[in-house]
């Protein structure tokens, strides 16, 4: 990933070097790793998928970060924190270019469709909720924007791996399905967190998604569960600015049932990516795959 911007303006160099020390979990590529290494796939091209989707996701960090205004991400200042908007764009382009780069290198053209597909369709998710999404209380608007977010990406490690290993479609299929499951399990838990959380191991303020007029699944369940309620009623009527009428109904979810039902939820996904291993021998890389898993639904619940 760092040799993408040798031979380039001392400045890029500079910027995709501090986006990469700045850590991350890196989960995305280690399910390119350990999917493709399960299924026989050649370790060069997994490492350069791997490093193809990494890329990807960082590029759309940037641009995020600008979005939302954000000028810290992981104890970090963020790059718009220190460039200008312009800078920052040209920088986040300049990285999906290079990804899409190192996509190709993978020689697999069904790569290269998917990788562009799900591009597409993490730019269309982040216009809804742009657009579309703010102070609406709807599972099925929910679940489309997590998995333009989070599970189309995770989708993408795990399919693009099983593409380029030496299995049939039914395997193909069931990797891919591993990783949209795994994927909105990972989101789920994220919106959990951002209730029970705190600002510094979140990385943003306890009930950001509240006062941007998200509704996660969390919230769902409270509001399903307490229709009457005159938090909920404001919220709904777009009234999600306030920021101690916020805090309230942040604690009121922290104290329902909410979390406990969402995080039910966020498992039942796990288990079903979990189930989509089946067939597969044991080894290593599986074992790997199953705890990682059960580290995605317990992340400091």
């Amino acid at each position: 990933m760092r040799a993408q911007a040798d031979d380039r303006h001392p400045d890029l160099r500079a910027a995709l070097e501090n986006l990469l020390a700045s850590g991350g979990k890196r989960v995305r590529p280690r399910l390119v790793l350990l999917m493709g290494g399960m299924l026989g796939a050649d370790p060069e091209r997994l490492v350069t998928l791997a490093a193809a989707i990494e890329m990807l996701h960082t590029a759309t960090l940037v641009h995020d970060d600008l979005i939302d205004g954000s000028l810290m991400r992981r104890g970090n200042a963020t790059l718009n924190a220190n460039w200008t908007p312009a800078a920052t764009v040209l920088t986040g382009d300049f990285i999906f270019a290079r990804a899409a780069k190192l996509a190709a290198q993978t020689g697999s053209i069904t790569v290269m469709e998917e990788f562009a597909e799900t591009l597409a369709i993490m730019v269309n998710g982040e216009l809804t909720q742009m657009f579309d999404s703010r102070g609406l209380a709807d599972r099925k608007n929910y679940y489309q924007r997590i998995y333009a977010k989070t599970g189309s990406l995770f989708e993408l490690s795990t399919h693009g791996a099983a593409i380029i290993s030496p299995v049939d479609k039914e395997t193909v299929a069931n990797a891919r399905n591993f990783g949209r499951e795994l994927g909105t399990a990972f989101q789920i838990v994220d919106d959990i967190l951002d209730f029970t959380g705190d600002q510094a191991s979140v990385g943003k303020p306890v009930g950001s998604d509240l006062l941007h007029g998200l509704i996660t699944l969390p919230a769902l369940y409270y509001i399903e569960a307490n229709p009457e309620d005159p938090k909920v009623k404001s919220l709904l009527n777009g009234h999600y600015h306030n920021e101690a009428e916020i805090a309230i109904l942040v604690e009121a979810i922290r104290q329902s049932d909410a979390i406990h039902l969402a995080l039910d939820e966020a498992k039942a996904y796990a288990n079903r990516a979990l189930h989509s291993l089946n067939g597969q021998p044991p080894s290593e890389e599986r074992q790997a795959l199953e705890n990682l898993a059960l580290y995605v639904t317990n992340r400091n619940v």
